[in-house]
């Protein structure tokens, strides 16, 4: 039914235009919007109209992320034989799960309409047909890995910061001088190891992990120095995880500031309309309310210079 309303929108506009005259734009010095400027706005908005998006699953908006669902990314615990460990995402708790919905919002979904799926961070950004609409779940933008997906603009900023235990040799440092002696670990395939090679430059090749978990395991059993992860995620783990955790310090940004973009199948259309939602939640306000909410005591420890 779309075309031929846009076809009469058109005709209609055109006849007004020829019966109506553009007298007054005239004087006022406007000038006279064209039928074809109008049906390029309305195509634009059609486009993101929620029955005309191409969906993993029709009428249904599905999102990926990696399980666990860590806070304060995700809150809000699991119902008895949910299939996600620590939170369930349909909680709309957690500052990732409600950006999640608040963007579904505003593209027309109902939350009864959104669907999770359990995708492994390293499975996110590979190459190749996605299980989901697209995935929210702590990934860093980066140019390698946009040559196999497409990126939404950011969401949430961050910086990377070290982990350590009280009793580490690194506990009180205050530069990146005096990490590079130190044996550092990473989740593979993070921001979080590149920044380690990049920029710390140790004099030891860092470990990697194939989980989070195993990189607090790590810590924990004194096999590392020092964890690096984003920040609000080293709170969390100092909190919860590791006893004797310290937040050693964040490292300054290096170059254009890292942020957190949800990942599409690439050139999927579906990221103009996400983006058009990130933007309309950030301009009123709605992301930083969400960020306040869930991240406000998570995003502040000293610099490492």
């Amino acid at each position: 039914m779309r075309k031929p309303l846009a076809i009469l929108l058109v005709a209609g506009l055109a006849v007004l235009g020829a019966g109506c005259g553009s007298d007054d734009a005239a004087d006022e010095g406007a000038q006279p919007e064209t039928a074809t400027d109008t049906v390029a706005t309305a195509t634009a908005e059609d486009t993101c109209a929620k029955e005309s998006l191409d969906l993993v699953e029709p009428a249904q908006l599905t999102i990926g992320t990696d399980n666990p669902a860590f806070p304060p990314w995700f809150e809000g615990g699991t119902p008895e034989g949910s299939q996600w460990e620590i939170n369930d995402p349909s909680t709309g708790q957690g500052f990732e799960s409600a950006v999640a919905y608040a963007v579904a919002e505003e593209l027309g979904f109902a939350e009864d309409e959104v669907e999770w799926a359990v995708v492994p961070f390293a499975q996110s950004f590979r190459p190749g047909e996605k299980s989901f609409d697209f995935d929210i779940n702590q990934i860093s933008y980066t140019p390698k890995r946009e040559q196999n997906v497409s990126f939404s603009d950011s969401y949430y900023d961050v910086n990377q910061a070290v982990v350590s235990l009280t009793s580490s040799p690194i506990a009180n440092a205050t530069s990146l001088a005096e990490l590079q002696d130190a044996k550092l670990g990473a989740p593979v395939g993070t921001t979080s190891y590149d920044y380690i090679v990049e920029n710390v430059e140790p004099s030891e090749q860092p470990s990697v992990y194939d989980t989070l978990n195993d990189g607090v395991s790590a810590l924990n059993a004194g096999q590392i120095d020092g964890l690096v992860v984003d920040l609000p995620t080293a709170f969390y783990i100092t909190a919860v995880q590791v006893e004797d955790g310290k937040i050693v310090g964040q490292f300054p940004s290096v170059g254009d500031q890292e942020y957190f973009g949800m990942v599409f199948e690439k050139d999927n259309p579906l990221v103009d309309c996400v983006n058009e939602a990130l933007a309309t939640l950030r301009d009123d306000g709605t992301l930083d309310e969400i960020q306040q909410e869930w991240l406000s005591d998570k995003a502040s420890a000293p610099v490492l210079e």
